[in-house]
């Protein structure tokens, strides 16, 4: 299945593009799922049609879906509640009622991206649009994943479960009880839930479109979010310059924004133009709502079959050991600042930081025999040199 996930700036107009493409591709007869976990019900507006809890076809070959949540919340609570029954009662706790039970900061996003899970893994639809959140928690919102498998990694090894008749020694040696079959059983079932939300994150056939109004705010927040989806791996597809005003317009003021619009468009295709699309979508004069509205917003075609999507940007290593001894690791960063960007090599892994975003990725296995050797930032592409270390370098006779 393809999947396009669509963010932008706050008040971009990215639910109403998720919408309209959602829309466009239904007519086009692909089946088509449009998710968002938006609390108030704004991709209901822009379809003309409630959303909820449920998934709800509300045009022909389009399903929308708005997972609630609080239900989702209450349940995984009540059944942790079931799960540590013993525990709580040794403590004396009182037990928590559905009713009283409402969803914490962030419950969205996790609910968002476990509907994303279910979606991607069912055969129903052969398309998939995501309205996520705002730029910056949509890439916090990506990053979660991986960084949750990571850190179940560091804590709860799964190596360690095999020393399971070890476990009594050493909580007597330590002085404190040792960690549980049931914990590390929950810590797989948690890495294998991760698992496959970061599968579908990071499909080939998952990209993400980038919608944001034409000006000097909205050049700033498409600079910073193309970094930071480069960074955590993921294509930008398509960049979409919303309520695009027409350039002929009697009224000065109107004429003056429309001029500064025009100038930011031809900057955007100037510095995205060779790694992405470039589109206008023009203002209505009103805010979009229901089908027939948006039809006539000119949308980016959704590349409906998954082997036609461009892919994720590769990372490769070029072998310049003949020439200058070196192996070079190629990570694509644009818009990055030299001034924001920094490395940190920790044993097999290289931290990368840049401005407000970071990602600590695992080294190829080549890579993890070499000692840094220098990085340069040319042209959008870090690149990063490694000599081989002579003590872990295989030796030829």
């Amino acid at each position: 299945m393809r999947t396009i996930l669509i963010t932008g700036p706050g008040g971009s107009g990215r639910t109403t593009v998720a919408a309209a493409t959602a829309l466009e591709a239904a007519r086009r007869g692909t089946r088509t799922l449009v998710l968002s976990a938006d609390r108030t019900d704004t991709l209901g507006a822009a379809l003309g049609a409630p959303t909820g809890s449920a998934p709800a076809e509300t045009a022909p070959g389009l399903t929308a879906w708005r997972p609630d949540a609080g239900e989702r919340f209450r349940a995984d609570l009540l059944a942790l509640q079931e799960q540590a029954s013993t525990a709580l009662d040794l403590l004396g706790s009182a037990r928590l009622d559905a009713e009283e039970l409402t969803p914490l900061p962030g419950a969205e996003e996790l609910t968002l991206l476990r509907a994303l899970r279910d979606a991607a893994a069912a055969d129903t639809f052969d398309l998939l649009v995501v309205d996520l959140p705002p730029a910056p928690q949509a890439l916090a919102l990506l990053a979660l994943p991986e960084q949750l498998r990571r850190y179940l990694r560091r804590l709860l090894p799964a190596e360690r479960q095999a020393a399971r008749a070890l476990r009594p020694v050493l909580g007597r040696l330590a002085g404190v009880p040792m960690p549980t079959d049931r914990l590390y059983e929950t810590a797989a079932r948690w890495d294998v839930e991760l698992a496959a939300v970061q599968r579908a994150v990071e499909d080939p056939a998952t990209t993400v479109r980038l919608v944001a109004e034409p000006g000097p705010a909205g050049a700033d927040a498409v600079r910073s979010a193309v970094t930071g989806l480069a960074l955590r791996g993921l294509r930008t597809d398509a960049l979409i310059g919303n309520r695009v005003l027409p350039d002929a317009s009697p009224d000065t003021w109107l004429a003056a924004l429309a001029a500064q619009q025009r100038k930011s468009l031809d900057e955007w295709r100037d510095e995205w133009g060779r790694t992405c699309d470039v589109h206008e979508v023009a203002h209505l004069g009103r805010d979009p709502r229901g089908a027939e509205d948006l039809a006539l917003l000119p949308v980016p075609l959704p590349v409906t079959a998954a082997g036609d999507a461009p892919g994720p940007p590769a990372w490769p290593v070029v072998d310049r050991l003949a020439d200058d001894g070196v192996l070079v690791w190629h990570i694509p960063l644009p818009g990055a600042i030299r001034e924001e960007l920094d490395l940190v090599r920790r044993g097999d892994e290289l931290v990368v930081t840049v401005g407000q975003f970071r990602r600590i990725v695992a080294l190829p296995s080549a890579l993890r025999r070499c000692a840094v050797d220098g990085a340069s930032l040319r042209e959008g592409e870090l690149r990063v040199r490694f000599a081989p270390d002579p003590d872990l370098w295989p030796r030829t006779r």
